[in-house]
Protein backbone atom coordinates (compact mmCIF):
# COMPACT_ATOMS: atom_id res chain seq x y z
CA UNK A 1 0.00 0.00 0.00
CA UNK A 2 2.80 2.35 0.76
CA UNK A 3 3.58 1.69 -2.94
CA UNK A 4 0.97 3.67 -3.70
CA UNK A 5 1.39 6.74 -1.37
CA UNK A 6 5.02 6.64 -3.71
CA UNK A 7 2.93 8.47 -6.43
CA UNK A 8 1.88 11.43 -5.22
CA UNK A 9 4.81 13.86 -4.13
CA UNK A 10 3.49 17.59 -3.61
CA UNK A 11 4.18 20.13 -6.25
CA UNK A 12 5.03 24.05 -5.81
CA UNK A 13 3.84 26.46 -9.05
CA UNK A 14 7.78 26.88 -9.36
CA UNK A 15 8.22 22.94 -9.86
CA UNK A 16 6.25 23.17 -12.85
CA UNK A 17 6.89 21.28 -15.74
CA UNK A 18 3.71 20.37 -17.32
CA UNK A 19 0.33 22.22 -17.15
CA UNK A 20 -2.43 18.94 -17.53
CA UNK A 21 -5.51 20.80 -19.19
CA UNK A 22 -7.80 18.87 -16.93
CA UNK A 23 -11.28 19.71 -17.32
CA UNK A 24 -13.70 22.76 -18.19
CA UNK A 25 -14.29 25.27 -15.28
CA UNK A 26 -18.59 24.10 -15.75
CA UNK A 27 -17.15 20.38 -15.24
CA UNK A 28 -16.71 20.65 -11.42
CA UNK A 29 -19.37 21.92 -9.12
CA UNK A 30 -19.25 24.74 -7.06
CA UNK A 31 -18.11 24.40 -3.47
CA UNK A 32 -17.43 20.32 -4.39
CA UNK A 33 -15.12 18.40 -6.22
CA UNK A 34 -14.48 15.53 -8.90
CA UNK A 35 -12.08 13.29 -9.70
CA UNK A 36 -9.47 13.51 -13.03
CA UNK A 37 -6.55 10.96 -14.36
CA UNK A 38 -3.02 12.20 -15.06
CA UNK A 39 -0.89 9.11 -15.94
CA UNK A 40 -1.32 6.81 -13.08
CA UNK A 41 -1.95 9.25 -10.52
CA UNK A 42 -6.27 10.10 -9.37
CA UNK A 43 -6.70 14.13 -8.36
CA UNK A 44 -9.08 15.49 -6.61
CA UNK A 45 -10.04 19.37 -8.12
CA UNK A 46 -11.95 21.71 -5.86
CA UNK A 47 -13.71 24.89 -7.09
CA UNK A 48 -13.89 26.08 -3.91
CA UNK A 49 -16.66 29.17 -4.43
CA UNK A 50 -17.31 30.72 -1.11
CA UNK A 51 -13.67 31.67 -1.07
CA UNK A 52 -12.85 32.40 -4.98
CA UNK A 53 -10.16 29.56 -5.02
CA UNK A 54 -9.37 26.17 -6.79
CA UNK A 55 -7.40 23.62 -5.35
CA UNK A 56 -6.20 19.91 -6.48
CA UNK A 57 -4.77 16.99 -4.47
CA UNK A 58 -3.97 13.44 -4.71
CA UNK A 59 -7.67 11.40 -4.54
CA UNK A 60 -6.16 8.82 -2.41
CA UNK A 61 -7.06 9.01 1.46
CA UNK A 62 -3.55 7.88 3.29
CA UNK A 63 -6.09 6.91 6.00
CA UNK A 64 -7.77 3.81 4.53
CA UNK A 65 -5.71 4.29 1.49
CA UNK A 66 -8.79 4.56 -0.72
CA UNK A 67 -9.32 6.63 -3.67
CA UNK A 68 -12.20 8.98 -1.97
CA UNK A 69 -11.01 12.22 -1.55
CA UNK A 70 -13.18 14.42 -4.45
CA UNK A 71 -16.11 13.29 -2.41
CA UNK A 72 -15.41 14.59 0.27
CA UNK A 73 -16.99 18.14 2.06
CA UNK A 74 -14.77 20.89 1.79
CA UNK A 75 -14.57 23.64 4.58
CA UNK A 76 -12.33 25.45 7.10
CA UNK A 77 -10.51 25.34 10.07
CA UNK A 78 -9.27 28.91 11.51
CA UNK A 79 -9.34 30.28 7.46
CA UNK A 80 -7.39 26.76 6.50
CA UNK A 81 -9.21 25.41 3.54
CA UNK A 82 -9.49 21.94 3.58
CA UNK A 83 -11.24 18.19 2.89
CA UNK A 84 -12.93 16.00 4.96
CA UNK A 85 -12.56 12.49 3.93
CA UNK A 86 -16.18 11.20 3.22
CA UNK A 87 -15.15 7.67 4.49
CA UNK A 88 -13.62 8.80 8.36
CA UNK A 89 -14.14 12.65 8.33
CA UNK A 90 -10.03 12.75 8.29
CA UNK A 91 -9.24 16.36 7.22
CA UNK A 92 -6.46 17.67 5.32
CA UNK A 93 -5.50 21.64 4.36
CA UNK A 94 -5.98 22.35 1.18
CA UNK A 95 -3.22 24.46 0.55
CA UNK A 96 -0.34 22.69 2.47
CA UNK A 97 -2.11 18.77 2.56
CA UNK A 98 -1.66 18.33 6.40
CA UNK A 99 -3.49 16.79 8.19
CA UNK A 100 -5.73 18.49 10.12
CA UNK A 101 -6.81 16.29 12.91
CA UNK A 102 -4.43 13.42 13.62
CA UNK A 103 -1.04 12.26 12.76
CA UNK A 104 -1.52 10.57 9.00
CA UNK A 105 0.91 11.93 6.57
CA UNK A 106 0.03 14.59 4.31
CA UNK A 107 -1.48 14.77 1.34
CA UNK A 108 0.32 15.85 -1.98
CA UNK A 109 -1.25 19.25 -3.42
CA UNK A 110 -0.86 20.73 -6.62
CA UNK A 111 -1.08 23.97 -8.00
CA UNK A 112 -4.22 24.73 -10.57
CA UNK A 113 -4.46 27.45 -13.03
CA UNK A 114 -7.69 28.76 -15.00
CA UNK A 115 -7.35 30.12 -18.16
CA UNK A 116 -10.24 30.02 -20.83
CA UNK A 117 -12.87 28.82 -19.07
CA UNK A 118 -10.54 25.49 -18.56
CA UNK A 119 -8.58 23.80 -15.12
CA UNK A 120 -5.17 23.35 -15.55
CA UNK A 121 -3.09 21.32 -12.70
CA UNK A 122 0.54 21.57 -12.58
CA UNK A 123 2.75 18.70 -12.44
CA UNK A 124 6.62 18.32 -12.36
CA UNK A 125 6.72 15.34 -14.67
Amino acid sequence: MDTLLQHYNPVSTNQVKTWFKACLEKDIPENGGACIKYQNKQIAIFNYKRKQKWYACQNLCPHKMEMVLSRGMIGDTEGIPKIACPMHKKTFSLETGENLNGDLPSIATFPVKLENGFVYIGFSE
